[in-house]
């Protein structure tokens, strides 16, 4: 069975988990336009995916995350209401993580403040590879491409937070053809479609972590002092 590397995120989610990294400022469309940062050889183009240009009623913030050279982390802000009414809501905010000039994490919000989508490129190369999707707050499901071709084969779904299950597509024909089952945040049993055919040919299981967890649960369920 091929094995994947899955691309870490943790830049990423760092800096947008980060809420006081250096100082920000708001900013009309027009500062920001005519940013004094573009003439030290920062990009033009920031590459940005949140929405604000030409809207009225959307407001900019820029911070700067520590050791980067410049702001790399932008939030938008709904405007809502009027006069002693008006506030703000923050409805997407994007970080250039590798400090290249180049916005590579969006992440969207709803009006509660829930994250609801996020986009990456992980890998810096102007292509996002990584999708995902959020329930309540909580991650339900992360899309990754692995061959750089700009479409999904692996699959990866969470119950609750916790990783229940991935889907895999080997052969990169847009289905899957391996499926883990984790159970308990563990790998339980792995099924592969060996022919290609929607079909699951093979489980395969790990006795060994299985007979422990039943060991463990068995323990569990005795009573203090017993045998």
């Amino acid at each position: 069975m091929k094995r994947f590397w899955l691309p870490a995120l943790a830049v990423g989610l760092l800096a947008l988990a980060s809420g006081s990294c250096g100082g920000a400022q708001t900013k009309t469309q027009a500062q920001i336009n005519h940013e004094d940062g573009r003439s030290k050889g920062f990009s033009v183009d920031d590459k940005a995916k949140c929405s604000w240009q030409g809207n009225p009623d959307r407001e900019v913030t820029e911070s700067t995350a520590v050791g980067a050279p410049r702001p790399n982390i932008r939030r938008v802000w709904q405007i809502i209401g009027t006069g002693t009414d008006r506030h703000t809501v923050l409805i997407c905010r994007e970080v250039d993580t590798n400090f290249d000039g180049i916005k590579d994490v969006v992440r969207t919000y709803n009006e509660k403040g829930e994250p609801v989508h996020e986009e990456a490129d992980t890998d810096y190369d102007g292509n996002v590879d990584t999708w995902i999707t959020f329930s309540n707050g909580r991650i339900a499901e992360e899309d990754l491409d692995t061959n750089h071709d700009g479409k999904p084969d692996v699959w990866k779904f969470y119950l609750d937070g916790a990783l229940s299950r991935v889907q895999r597509d080997t052969n990169f024909d847009g289905k899957p053809d391996v499926w883990e089952i984790y159970t308990k945040g563990h790998l339980d049993r792995i099924g592969v479609d060996v022919d290609f055919d929607g079909h699951v040919d093979r489980w395969d299981r790990d006795e060994a972590a299985r007979q422990a967890d039943d060991a463990a649960e068995a323990d569990a369920g005795k009573p203090e002092g017993g045998s």
